[in-house]
Order: C-alpha cells, then structure tokens, then sequence
C-alpha cells in the first residue's frame, strides 16, 4: 500500500500543522520524515548550535509517535525520498513551502522533477502569512490577519494512520546531532513542549515588563518572549503564538508590552515576505545602487573583520555583544542592530563579509529575516532610516551599570560604569587601579569613534541622494510597502 510523506523543514512540532493534517486526511498511512541535509550541514550559515536544537525537536516529536513513524536522514532530500519510494511507494509528499536560501531552492527544484518523474503528487502550504511570487502588498495585511487568525490545523495524532519504517531502511542516529558541546547548556533546548514552556513562563509574569525591558542586553533574556528560535525551527507556529497573544490582551497592567510583542509578530512575516519576493539580496543589496558603495578592503578588511568575529574590537558593547551570541546563541534585538551597524559604518565592511557569521551564531536564524533586517541595518536599502550606532552611548543607556559587559568581558570587571564602557580612556593610574592593561590584556579601540561616524554619516546620505539610488528605492517602496 502507497503511503503520504510529510516532508518536516523548519515546522517541527505536531500541532498547528496543515501538511500533517492533510497527510492525516489523505487516508493512506503518514510518515514523517526529516533529513540532516548534507548541503545545509557544510553551509557557512549554520553551526553544530542549529543541528543540536533541530536534533532536540526532532527527538520532542519522536517521544510523542509511535516507533516508526518519523525517519530522519543523513542524505539528501531526493536520495531520501527514493529509498522510501523503492520501498513503500509514495502517493502524496506533504510540506510547507520553504522561504530558504538559494540552496533550498534549487534542492526544491530538484525535488519537484523528482515527484514529476515518480507521479508523486507534491502537496506544498503556504509558510506562515508568506505569498509565494507576490509583487505589491496591496492586500497582504489583510491576508496576515486572515491567516493569524483562523483555525489551527490541528490533527489527533492519536487517530492518524502511522506507517511503520524499520531502522535498517535509512538508519541516521538524531543523538548524532545532539551530543553536547563547548557552552551546551547556554543554549535553549529544542522542541514543542520547550517551546510551549517558554511562552506560557511568559505570560505567567516573566512578560509583563517586556515593554521595559527588550532594550537592555541583560533584562532582555529574562522579560523578551525567547520563543525566536522555537518559531525559527517552527517548534510553534507564529499564528499559535499571535492567538495566545491576543487570548491575554485584557491582561490587567500588560496592555503595552502585549502591543510591543504583536507590533513584532506582525514583522515577522513581513521580512519574510521581502526575502520570497526579492531572493537576490542573499548575494547583493536589495537596492541595487549601493552595489558600489566604497569599502574597505586590502589587508585591512580581513584584520577588521576578524576582530569584530571574536570580540577583538576595543568597545565593550560590541566585543561582549559578539561574545554573549558565541556562547548562548541569543543576543536582544538591540544589540544585534548594533554589530551589523559597527561592522558596517564604522568599520566601513561590506555587509556581506559579516552575514554568514552572524547566520551562523544566531540560535534563530531564519533566512527572510536575517538577510532583510541585516541590509536594512547597513544602510543599503535606500528606503530605511540610516542608524549608526554609537557602541559607548549604547553601554551606557542599556547597560548603565556595566552588568552585561562585565558578564562577558571578565577582564574589565573592576572598571566602574560608566568608564567600563570606554576604557581606552583611563589613565596609566587607572588601568593599574582597576587590574586592567588596554592593549594587553583588552585591545586598543580598532578605529576612532568619532572619526568613523563623521565619514559613515557624510559617504551614506551623500550615496542615498545618487539617481540610482533613488530609483531603486521607488522601485522597493512600490514592491514592498502597502499603499496608503
């Protein structure tokens, strides 16, 4: 008998699960199934964090299903699919569409002249409020809040017709992929029932100051929702997350901290939706006019990104920003814009030198965001407000105590705020006060604040007012922005 395959990406949970429900609903017996893609696995974007959550959440379903019913591959998607044809038969393959990089989209292509050559039927649901090919938002908020809005596609796993798949088929060990490493316990834990842990904490009390708080680098990991990764991986839904949301907005004393979380839900799907209709800015700037935007390059380009990767910069903010994503994987929304910004104006990188690394330290990546937020903070967008920050005003209205760069850069724990946040400033006297060498045992600043800002600021409103430009920008705001 022919089976229904359910083809598990980035949903990673058993609830709120269109294709699962429709696989159910086929009537024929449903396997899951999941692959550890060889080309994923080698891509720059990802790192041992991304395997072990997915790991985690895989072996979350597992405990939940009968022995049998999920197969996970080391292989790729098509070589998987065939061995599961050649032995069962696969009638109907069952997926949510993928807003991936260019990788998973030729993978896609390949997939679909795989199930038109077999006559599998290759059932794909929309991600999320994301429209496949749209060309104008004319409609699309509306259509967000239809989405968000409607049933759950949930499905009594209890009921389903499991099929059964001996581990000789494809034998994949998934404790390959989660086998601790070097700050393990740092990083949050996988899967569906982690995921439902962290959100009702925070509506439990853990929420109500998010409002407050988002901002700090330290309150932020206490009172910010924390549920990026697990809607990255889809172990939630963001329409499960957007109804709990609404189910709590006459929670007395949470009004604003309840409509700061939605603002932020509601821009989820809105960056995604900018990557499915404008792919290329994986490889060059969404506004093509910035494509010769001066930068640095030579041996100085290396030496200065490097020193951002590791923490090496001389500013606090940065270095412990970049060193906190290193060892958790979680950074607030703040900070994030501020490396993306230091590596971008002040040490006058190419965006592109620092995408992949941040990819690959962020527990939640998730490509349509990423790749949308990270040009809009370099400033090659044309249509968005240019922010440049300033790494020691950021120290010292969110951090003013110094408690996260202290966290983090242990070697400037007897600095007293605000100094911590500008230490290249203390006199020799100082420096053998506070048990510190700025040059030995942290670096000197890697370029004049000041003097950075001044030439960022002057080259990127002089390049936003080129005709080019310009007319890249027309062309977005038609593309990407709801009329009024």
């Amino acid at each position: 008998m022919a089976i229904s395959v359910v083809w598990l990406k980035r949903d990673l949970r058993l609830t709120d699960h269109e294709p699962l429900l429709r696989a159910a609903q086929s009537g024929l017996p449903v396997l899951l199934m999941y692959s550890f893609e060889p080309m994923l696995i080698d891509d720059p974007h990802y790192d041992e964090r991304h395997w072990r959550f997915v790991g985690q959440s895989l072996q979350d379903m597992q405990a939940r299903l009968p022995q049998g019913a999920m197969l996970v591959s080391h292989r790729d998607a098509v070589d998987t699919l065939s061995t599961i044809h050649q032995t069962f038969g696969i009638a109907h393959l069952f997926s949510h569409q993928e807003v991936g990089l260019n990788n998973t989209f030729e993978r896609d292509i390949s997939v679909k002249s795989w199930c038109e050559q077999h006559s599998v039927v290759w059932n794909e649901t929309p991600f999320g409020a994301v429209i496949r090919g749209l060309t104008n938002r004319q409609t699309w908020d509306k259509h967000w809040q239809k989405v968000m809005r409607a049933p759950q596609a949930n499905c009594d796993i209890q009921c389903v017709h499991w099929a059964s798949v001996e581990p000789e088929v494809l034998p994949a060990q998934i404790a390959n992929y989660v086998k601790p490493g070097e700050h393990a316990g740092c990083f949050q834990h996988g899967g569906e029932q982690a995921a439902w842990q962290m959100l009702n904490g925070f509506f439990e009390g853990r929420g109500k100051d998010y409002a407050y708080s988002l901002s700090s680098p330290t309150l932020s990991q206490t009172h910010c929702s924390r549920v990026s990764a697990y809607l990255a991986w889809g172990n939630l839904s963001l329409r499960q997350v957007y109804q709990i949301v609404l189910g709590n907005w006459n929670k007395k004393g949470w009004r604003r901290s309840l409509v700061a979380l939605s603002s932020r839900l509601h821009w989820h799907c809105h960056f995604i939706q900018k990557f499915e209709s404008e792919a290329s800015m994986e490889f060059e700037p969404v506004n093509r006019g910035y494509l010769e935007l001066p930068r640095v390059t030579g041996a100085e380009a290396p030496r200065r990104l490097t020193a951002w990767k590791e923490g090496k910069t001389g500013f606090p903010m940065v270095d412990a920003s970049m060193r906190c994503l290193h060892a958790t994987g979680y950074l607030n929304f703040r900070m994030r814009a501020m490396l993306v910004s230091f590596l971008c104006h002040h040490l006058a990188l190419d965006w592109r030198l620092g995408v992949k690394h941040l990819a690959s330290v962020f527990l939640d990546f998730e490509p349509g965001i990423h790749y949308s937020q990270f040009q809009m903070q370099a400033g090659v967008t044309g249509i968005n407000t240019i922010r440049i920050y300033n790494p020691v005003k950021q120290g010292e209205e969110k951090d003013p105590d110094g408690i996260f760069v202290k966290t983090w850069l242990p070697e400037l724990a007897e600095i007293p705020a605000p100094l911590v946040h500008s230490p290249w400033q203390l006199s020799p006297m100082e420096q053998m006060m506070y048990a510190v060498n700025i040059g030995s045992d942290y670096p000197e600043p890697i370029v004049d604040l000041k003097q950075s800002y001044s030439e960022a600021q002057a080259l990127l409103w002089r390049w936003r007012k080129l005709p080019d430009v310009q007319q890249e920008a027309h062309r977005l705001l038609k593309r990407h922005v709801r009329p009024d």
